[in-house]
Parts: C-alpha cells; sequence; structure tokens
C-alpha cells in the first residue's frame, strides 16, 4: 500500500467510521532500529504528528502530511497479505488516533506481535508487544536556522510549539510502567548526552519500572548514509562510554531511507 495510491482509500474518517486511520503508507521490511532490529516486519505508518522535529526522516507523515483514510478491517487485511509475525506502527505520532486502540486490539487478536513506535507524549491502554518510546530532546527543536529536511512551511510557529510539548513525563512514566519498553535517543552530537543522562535520571526517580542500560539506545541522527557517516561514530563511542546499546538504522544502511523500506 504506497503513499495515497490504494483504490479502496476513503476521502475522509467519516466515510470509514470511528476505527478510521490515517495510513500513510503499509509495507514489509526489516525492522531497522531498536531491539528488534534485523526482524522481517509489516510496517503501519500513520499521518499526523504533534511534534515537528527539523530531522523528521518522515516528514510526510507530519510536515508535509499525505495519507489515504482506511477502517480497521482493511488494515488488517492488507497486513495479512504479508508473512510476518511482527507488525510495526509507526508514523508520525500514531498515539494521537483513536482507532489505533482498535487496530492494535484486532492486531493482537490476530496473534501478531506489535511494536509501536512513539514520541512518548500520549499514552494509550492497548495491547502492545514493545513499545519504542523516543523522546525528543533540545536538539530536535526546529528552527529558522534548522528547517526540516522536507518542508519548512510554519517553522515559526512550531518552533514554540514543539520545544513546549515535545516531553511529557506523566506519559513516558506510564508507557514504561504499562509495557515492555525500549527508550530510543536521536543522537546529533555528544552534547545530547547530558538531557539524555537528566532524562532518563527523573524517569528512574518518577516511575515505578526498572530501566535498565540496556533498555536505553543510542541511535545515530540521519536520513541518508553520508548523514549517518558523520554521526554514527560518535553515537558509537557515548553508548560504550555510558553503558548504553547502541542501535542502527538498517534501512538508511541498506535503502538510504527511500520509501517502502
Amino acid at each position: 500500500m504506497p503513499v495515497n495510491a490504494d483504490a479502496r482509500a476513503l476521502d475522509s474518517p467519516a466515510e470509514a467510521g470511528n476505527d478510521a486511520l490515517p495510513i500513510n503508507e503499509l509495507f514489509h521490511s526489516l525492522q531497522g532500529e531498536g531491539k528488534l532490529a534485523g526482524v522481517p516486519s509489516t510496517f503501519v505508518r500513520t499521518s499526523g504528528c504533534n511534534l515537528r522535529c527539523w530531522f523528521c526522516d518522515s516528514y510526510h507523515t507530519s510536515w508535509e502530511p499525505t495519507h489515504g483514510w482506511f477502517d480497521v478491517t482493511d488494515i488488517v487485511t492488507e497486513v495479512t497479505k504479508h508473512e510476518s509475525d511482527h507488525v510495526v506502527v509507526t508514523g508520525g505520532e500514531p498515539m494521537m488516533h483513536d482507532g489505533i486502540e482498535s487496530l492494535l486490539t484486532n492486531l493482537s487478536d490476530q496473534g501478531y506481535h506489535t511494536t509501536v513506535e512513539t514520541n512518548g507524549t500520549i499514552f494509550r491502554k492497548a495491547p502492545i508487544d514493545l513499545v519504542s518510546v523516543s523522546p525528543k530532546l533540545a536538539s530536535s527543536t526546529p528552527s529558522e536556522a534548522q528547517p526540516p529536511a522536507g518542508g519548512n512551511a510554519d517553522v515559526g510557529v512550531w518552533e514554540e510549539r514543539h520545544e513546549q510539548d515535545r516531553l511529557d513525563y506523566d506519559s513516558l512514566a506510564s508507557l514504561v510502567e504499562a509495557y515492555d519498553f525500549q527508550l530510543k535517543f536521536v543522537v546529533t552530537g555528544r552534547e545530547d548526552m547530558q538531557e539524555i543522562e537528566e532524562l532518563v535520571e527523573t524517569l528512574r526517580s518518577t516511575s515505578s519500572a526498572q530501566i535498565e542500560n540496556h533498555d536505553i539506545l543510542l541511535m545515530p541522527e540521519g536520513m541518508t548514509r553520508e548523514r549517518l557517516e558523520e554521526t554514527c561514530e560518535i553515537t558509537a563511542e557515548l553508548a560504550l562510554e555510558h553503558g548504553y546499546r547502541y542501535t542502527p538504522r538498517l534501512h538508511v544502511d541498506l535503502w538510504n531511507d527511500a520509501p517502502g523500506t
């Protein structure tokens, strides 16, 4: 199901009912990041995000959103066409949408292992096997000096809004307490580590979850192989220094982050 190109896409959520979701793309590939990197998975990418990271690797779901509306039954039908036991629900920010709970319930009933990729600002109770939480650091905030790679509309408006909304410790605590989790931080440079350390310490002190070092993943920022070459070595060094995990971005290494990968 490519971006905006399926015959059953609907023009509005009203046509599909309460379970409708804006789907940017649905495809089969390898999980590129995190504890399950390398696992064949079916990806369901929703459109829409409540944040606007300047380095967003899926700006067609946030800065320049594109999608078709699909009901949950049709989404699950498309998922079953791919041979994989793992489904990754990603975005954008999938937790924005009420229909996500129905989708996750249906996928669970079908026996799929589900990973949800989220920025951690919204908590929902649903059957999730692994919640991949990527809290956004100050280095993610867009500005006129660092506009997004895909589109640069409304940078000034989003700079203030993004900075105000990028961290919600109540939601973060609820997510790590409710689910198996990984905390995945995008590293743009060594200067990010102080905020990462402070965030992890705050979360350890305010939640009841056991947050081990192996639950904390450092991921180099970069949407292209060339950019990853600039950030991967320092990210690996920081992981070694702090006892955290390094996570690759296989979809960038293998396919240069092409759509559908």
